[in-house]
């Protein structure tokens, strides 16, 4: 009988995991150890409401501190685990403190993907991932500021539209031809630019940086163009990095995440990982992948503490996304890389539209701009691997769920 969990980390999927092993009822102790000073908080409004002040702190939290306060809970804050013993079932943290486990899931996270150039020691170079990061930039943020923002992913471009619209001059500085070109095709990468260039925000593309300049603080940023861009402050958003070093100390298998199975379980039984941080096999696409996104977290939080209870899960699921930039809402379904054929249902003109990727005939992803209907009614369509007529596909009038 399982009478202790343990979860390393306190972001969204380990939130998830204490709700779910609730509401199965489980009745052993649940620990949760988290390196940062906040309960379970969400992340994707870091880099809009709460980055645009819209948001309080206290509306971030997955559940209210009163959610916690349950004698069967023990929440330990701002604690690092340093190792894991696997054969003697106990993890350790920074202050030499030892905690039993009968199972352990690892909700270990992300890091952000740091630039190796002169300069980034600056005062006033940041990066955003917790609640402390955007008060840190919140900080420096006024009208007629100067920002440069590196990297035109979802990160950077969401903090480009809330900038703008306080009123910040912004410049965005992508190593790459286009924006957001890792996840989406060049007609959506052309119509996020337009709207971004019609706000007022200088991107840069196909140009990499060289240096952060400055004293103390950050004056400026160089590129490998020969200019130079004066900030006031500057926000690097080039990726993240899965935290995988605890498992692999342990002896746990890493490869570009810790590997789990469709359960959420590695090749411990009594060890789960969850989140950003695993290599799961994913049947839909037939391989393994590693997703950041909400969805994955939560959805495997929910699969690793049912199986925990005894109840058998199996996950594997369409993989979704979402970002906010100014008044559009993009949604993305699947994963389009390796597509063949490319579907403009809509006009981008209008302000929505979408943008569905084939392969050998079968849809595998769907990017939706203001488009919600399409984007949930292509789930089905993706996770029964459809082939679909592409002239039908094109015409708004048939509903895609008519597809199936």
């Amino acid at each position: 009988m399982t009478t202790t969990v343990v979860i390393v980390g306190a972001g969204h999927a380990a939130g998830q995991a204490i709700a779910t092993l609730k509401q199965n009822e489980f009745a052993g102790r649940i620990v949760l150890v988290g390196d940062e000073s906040y309960l379970p908080y969400q992340r994707p409004p870091l880099s809009k409401k709460f980055l645009a002040g819209e948001m309080p702190a206290e509306r971030l939290y997955l559940k209210p501190a009163s959610f916690y306060a349950d004698d069967r809970i023990d929440v330990c804050l701002d604690t690092r685990v340093d190792s894991i013993d696997r054969e003697a079932h106990t993890i350790r943290t920074a202050e030499r403190t030892e905690l039993v486990y009968d199972k352990l899931i690892l909700a270990v996270g992300s890091r952000v993907r740091k630039v190796p150039v002169p300069g980034s020691e600056l005062a006033g170079v940041h990066y955003l991932r917790s609640i402390a990061d955007v008060e840190r930039i919140r900080a420096g943020m006024s009208k007629g500021k100067r920002l440069v923002i590196i990297g035109a992913g979802y990160i950077g471009l969401e903090v480009a539209a809330v900038c703008r619209q306080l009123g910040l001059d912004v410049t965005v500085i992508e190593m790459t031809d286009r924006v957001m070109s890792r996840v989406v095709s060049p007609n959506v990468s052309d119509f996020y630019q337009l709207e971004h260039t019609n706000r007022g925000v200088e991107l840069l593309l196909s140009t990499e940086l060289t240096a952060f300049q400055g004293k103390k603080r950050v004056k400026s940023v160089a590129t490998d163009n020969a200019q130079t861009i004066p900030a006031d402050l500057v926000v690097v958003g080039i990726g993240i990095l899965p935290n995988t070093e605890l498992a692999e100390a342990a002896g746990l298998r890493v490869d570009d995440g810790i590997v789990v199975n469709d359960q959420c379980q590695t090749a411990d039984p009594d060890v789960y990982a969850i989140g950003d941080c695993t290599s799961h096999p994913n049947s839909i696409y037939g391989r393994r992948l590693r997703l950041e996104s909400v969805h994955n977290a939560l959805e495997q939080a929910k699969t690793a503490a049912s199986n925990i209870c005894g109840i058998e899960t199996h996950y594997s699921d369409v993989p979704w996304f979402w970002s906010d930039q100014y008044d559009l809402k993009l949604q993305i379904a699947g994963l389009s890389q390796g597509y063949d054929a490319v579907v403009l249902r809509g006009d981008p003109a209008g302000r929505s539209f979408a943008c569905l990727y084939l392969k050998g005939g079968s849809l595998i992803a769907v990017d939706a701009v203001n488009a919600p209907r399409d984007f949930m009614q292509s789930k089905a369509l993706i996770a029964d691997h459809a082939v679909c007529d592409m002239e039908q596909l094109a015409d708004v009038g048939i509903a895609l769920k008519d597809l199936e």
